[in-house]
């Protein structure tokens, strides 16, 4: 934290600098305490209808392309994070901090405006933060002036920090997306067609194979109903086309549903605590960056497991 003094310099710096630790402290736990009644409004029913109906229009294209780039993002984050920053690989850094992490949804900005106005800022569109740390630092500077706390060093503290934050946070709603498909297919698979299908490649194959065994089925020499018989025990192979084009029609299909996931998965977040350990993860970062004035820490690890399942829905599938 920058230490600030009054001008007469008759409190101490190590005063000032533990009123500022305990003034952010005391604004943290504030924020803390409103957590449950913020997930209690957004994320529980009804709220989370109000919060979802976002996504009709625009978020049903902007959805499936953030879907489609999330592999892409993932990727150069974990390239910032392996690559050491060296002389030579600082433009390698440069041009994967310019990648963007895809289009922002009007879900993502509706709850990254709920997050900034309802949860750090107690309904009040300006920052509260710094008004704690002047109060804490008025009664410092009582003991010793009756010099006013300039106000102004205090006004964009926390914003660059709060704008990355919820950056971040927005990435988890894609991914949290892409995790809820892939537990859709497997559930979908299992329960329909007794497969193991873990994504949208493993159900795009499963259809596929059924879609070729009903066509072969339908042109076999000796009927319909012999064909069936016939390739339940020899399956046919689909071709190249019939699995591309079904699998292009599963993941369109799983897209769309992805920009209204949250209606569902929303609440069943909340009820196993999900939304709670996010946002406490989220408070805990934000005052740890404000309190040593790094910058912003928090990167959720939501992307990287939704790839995790990616790659193993392709290892599965056969196509890695």
């Amino acid at each position: 934290m920058p230490i600030v003094t009054s001008p007469e310099q008759n409190a101490s710096e190590v005063e000032i600098e533990q009123a500022i630790r305990s003034g952010i402290e005391h604004y943290f736990d504030d924020c803390r305490a409103r957590v449950p009644a913020f997930i209690d409004r957004h994320f529980h029913y009804p709220g989370a209808l109000a919060t979802n109906r976002m996504a009709l229009g625009w978020d049903m294209l902007r959805a499936p392309i953030n879907l489609l780039w999330a592999p892409v993002y993932a990727l150069t984050c974990l390239l910032k994070v392996l690559l050491p920053k060296r002389t030579g690989l600082m433009w390698l850094h440069s041009l994967a901090n310019r990648v963007p992490a895809g289009f922002t949804t009007n879900v993502q900005q509706h709850i990254s405006h709920l997050i900034l106005v309802d949860l750090l800022n107690n309904g009040q569109e300006g920052s509260i933060l710094e008004g704690y740390l002047i109060e804490a630092l008025e009664a410092v500077y009582e003991r010793h002036t009756y010099e006013a706390v300039d106000q102004k060093r205090f006004g964009k503290l926390i914003e660059p920090l709060v704008a990355d934050a919820l950056s971040q946070y927005r990435i988890t709603r894609t991914a949290s997306a892409d995790i809820t498909n892939s537990i859709s297919c497997t559930v979908l698979g299992a329960f329909a067609f007794q497969k193991f299908t873990p994504g949208g490649i493993g159900l795009g194959v499963v259809l596929a194979s059924m879609l070729a065994k009903t066509l072969a089925a339908q042109n076999f020499i000796l009927g319909e109903t012999v064909g069936g018989w016939y390739y339940s025990w020899f399956p046919p192979e689909p071709s190249v086309a019939t699995t591309a084009s079904v699998m292009i029609a599963v993941m369109a299909s799983l897209a769309a549903f992805a920009a209204f996931s949250g209606v569902i998965f929303d609440p069943v977040q909340a009820a196993v605590g999900l939304h709670r350990r996010r946002l406490h993860k989220l408070l805990d970062h934000l005052q740890r960056d404000v309190t040593l004035s790094t910058q912003s820490s928090f990167r959720p690890k939501d992307q990287f497991v939704a790839r995790i399942l990616d790659m193993f829905d392709m290892i599965r599938s056969g196509l890695l």
